[in-house]
């Protein structure tokens, strides 16, 4: 991902972003920290040309351009996107197998084969299965997502991102909603899946302590602007916390 000179003023004047830049390469591990309402989450959503963008000079994915391109090209780039969000966004009344094959509608026609496990071909149910296993939920495949656990609701969202294939996989504060002790165990297996898969992984984290754990490199947004840029070892949690720290929830 290639990001420049992006800006986005909102329609009561507010300007939250101002000429920035940035860059992703592949196979990266990058965490984007900041205090609430620095606009960490915003930033990647007007990257990905999500919402609309005051002034920009381009945004690039896989080498591809963002910019004046039509819907249908946008999103057959999004596609090759893994997202994962702090609110796992399951099916509530499909089972955990189902949820997970979901995952496979951007790849798969017709897409109504997708729609339940029952109609899934057995290669995909098979590839299903193997996901969950590797998220430790294989004897939860016929729970329905309404009977999870937080934490197991995320370990279905990380599977159902990951059998999209993606190139790419961004995560908005993945494990926000979840206690410490199930947050560590799901951002451990979640850095560890993404990396086996050969995907790039950027994440919205306020978590200091995971940005530098699961991070090859930090992005620090303060004031529009990114102002830090460094290897995740260069940086102290303490240092970080002194700029970035917050304890309170991000919502933005």
């Amino acid at each position: 991902m290639r990001v420049k000179s992006l800006s986005l003023t909102f329609a009561n004047g507010l300007k939250l972003f101002d000429g920035i830049d940035f860059s992703v390469d592949e196979g990266e591990r990058v965490a984007i920290i900041g205090r609430n309402g620095a606009g960490k989450s915003t930033l990647l959503r007007a990257a990905l040309g999500m919402i609309p963008r005051s002034k920009s000079e381009g945004e690039w994915l896989y080498g591809e351009p963002m910019h004046n391109i039509s819907g249908r090209k946008r999103r057959r780039l999004l596609c090759q996107v893994g997202f994962i969000h702090q609110r796992h966004n399951l099916v509530p009344r499909a089972t955990a197998l189902t949820n997970v094959i979901h995952g496979a509608m951007v790849r798969y026609h017709p897409s109504f084969r997708v729609w339940n496990q029952a109609l899934a071909p057995a290669h995909l149910r098979d590839e299903g299965m193997e996901l969950l296993e590797r998220v430790g939920l294989a004897d939860r495949a016929l729970n329905r997502a309404s009977a999870l656990s937080g934490g197991q609701s995320q370990r279905v969202a990380i599977a159902r991102a990951l059998m999209q294939r993606p190139k790419l996989v961004i995560a908005d504060e993945p494990v926000a909603s979840l206690d410490p002790v199930a947050g560590e165990e799901v951002m451990e297996l979640f850095s560890r899946l993404v990396a086996e898969q050969n995907s790039t992984l950027i994440f919205v984290s306020h978590h200091l302590p995971h940005a530098v754990r699961y991070a090859d490199r930090i992005l620090g947004v303060r004031d529009g602007r990114i102002d830090l840029d460094c290897a995740a070892d260069a940086k102290s949690i303490e240092e970080l916390g002194n700029i970035y720290g917050d304890n309170d929830d991000d919502d933005d």
